[in-house]
């Protein structure tokens, strides 16, 4: 134990494909799933309905797509990091995959606090991509970029651009036009669908916010989440990785922690290096 808070741990989880229509409980729904299929060794609160201490960064949209998502949990007991990522994938539905992961120093920021900008990829459907990088350089030049949009049932008028740190146009070889944004999570962020909003009111093309097949829907990838401090720019696993490694912790058959074991136990801690392990056997949420 590391008193009174265990093992700090964050993982780097991906989401892709049919997944993005799921809705940001559900995966944290998914999440509580795996770390029971695992048998991980969780952390829960105090009181009359206890929880996993699990909490998630900044949610991501529904129908939008990401490879750089981020969540906190705390064991009570340590485990070999470098397996967790494996692990936990083969418990998870196809799409989401953890990445990598981090032991937390004590009293590390939590997500929502410490994470003060992302990056996300646009891709507008059907858009031509000389106009696309004349709207995005007329929305960085605007000293506002006003939209009507939607907040909680209610229609609102919301300026974008305090939001917006840059906008990059690139081409994706037959996939198109892609723009690269860079937006400020605090004080406040912007939703990237609000961009694609306001691009294509520059551009005076109708929105495309319901798909009607693959390559004629406006698509979101958020691509990077970054936590500033001193001039610097880290990426979530990098900001507060606890210097010292966790012990390993042995399972039993029935679950129960035993670190006495020697390592012909714990079958369920066992690392396949060739990788089978994240893919095989995928359940579906």
């Amino acid at each position: 134990m590391r008193g009174d808070r265990g093992f700090p741990v964050r993982l780097r989880f991906t989401k892709a494909g049919k997944v993005r229509f799921v809705s940001h409980r559900d995966v944290a729904r998914a999440f509580e799933r795996a770390f029971r299929i695992e048998q991980l060794p969780l952390a829960f609160t105090q009181g009359f309905s206890p929880r996993p201490k699990v909490s998630f960064g900044l949610a991501l949209g529904v129908g939008h797509e990401s490879v750089a998502e981020y969540l906190d949990m705390e064991l009570v007991d340590g485990l070999d990091i470098e397996e967790m990522p494996a692990r936990i994938s083969r418990a998870l539905p196809d799409g989401i995959d953890v990445t990598g992961a981090c032991g937390l120093t004590e009293r590390a920021p939590s997500l929502q606090e410490a994470v003060t900008a992302v990056g996300v990829e646009l891709r507008l459907a059907n858009v031509d991509t000389a106009a696309l990088t004349d709207a995005a350089t007329r929305a960085l030049a605007a000293n506002t970029l006003m939209i009507t949009t939607t907040r909680k049932g209610r229609s609102v008028v919301e300026d974008l651009r305090p939001a917006l740190r840059d906008l990059v146009v690139g081409v994706d070889g037959d996939a198109g036009p892609v723009v690269h944004a860079e937006i400020k999570t605090q004080p406040r962020g912007l939703r990237p669908a609000d961009l694609n909003l306001a691009l294509r009111e520059l551009l005076d093309t109708a929105p495309r916010a319901v798909p009607t097949d693959e390559g004629s829907e406006d698509r979101v990838l958020r691509t990077h989440q970054w936590i500033e401090r001193d001039g610097a720019r880290l990426e979530p696993l990098e900001a507060d990785r606890a210097t010292r490694t966790a012990t390993r912790l042995r399972v039993t058959s029935k679950g129960l922690t035993d670190d006495r074991r020697d390592d012909s136990g714990g079958n369920d801690l066992r690392h396949d290096h060739t990788g089978a392990g994240s893919t095989g056997n995928r359940r579906i949420a």
